[in-house]
């Protein structure tokens, strides 16, 4: 699988941990940055990560910075992006299962490498369950489309 990952300075060398381990397990990885421990803005590799994604240039995405919050964060104003905040296995599988994320965001002060490697590993060996999650994935899609009027709760569109 094409895997892009991105990192701020908080999350560098966690980055390099993934980076062998993805490749040691076969992935094509394209890092993005950033390759020194000085400091950077995560936006920048976000970005960089997230557009590489939703570009189909990479199936997935992971992002590293200290909490993992911004890097999710921006992210996610990406068109086609769903970029979620895995810090354990559970969150991990459910994110692929029900909501078919897209990029896996990780807080390199939070979480150990040898747990971090776990979490990659489940996050990209789940799959998108479909059904009934393929409609509310839809109905969120909708929410940022341009020519997607208000939704209500109940689905239905407001006159």
């Amino acid at each position: 699988m094409k895997i892009a990952i991105g990192a701020d300075h908080r999350g560098f060398r966690l980055k390099r941990v993934l980076v062998q381990y993805l490749c040691s397990r076969g992935h094509v990885v394209r890092d993005f940055g950033t390759g020194t421990p000085e400091r950077t803005d995560y936006p920048d590799f976000a970005l960089r990560v997230g557009r590489a994604v939703a570009g189909g240039k990479a199936a997935r995405g992971v992002l590293i910075c200290g909490t993992g919050i911004g890097m999710a964060m921006t992210a996610n104003r990406i068109r086609g992006i769903r970029a979620v905040l895995a810090n354990d296995l559970q969150l991990a599988r459910m994110s692929r299962r029900h909501n078919n994320a897209n990029v896996l965001c990780l807080g390199g002060d939070i979480v150990r490498a040898d747990l971090a490697k776990r979490i990659v590993g489940v996050w990209l060996k789940a799959s998108f369950a479909g059904g009934r999650h393929r409609r509310r994935l839809d109905r969120m899609e909708r929410l940022v489309a341009p020519d997607a009027g208000p939704v209500t709760c109940s689905g239905k569109e407001k006159p």
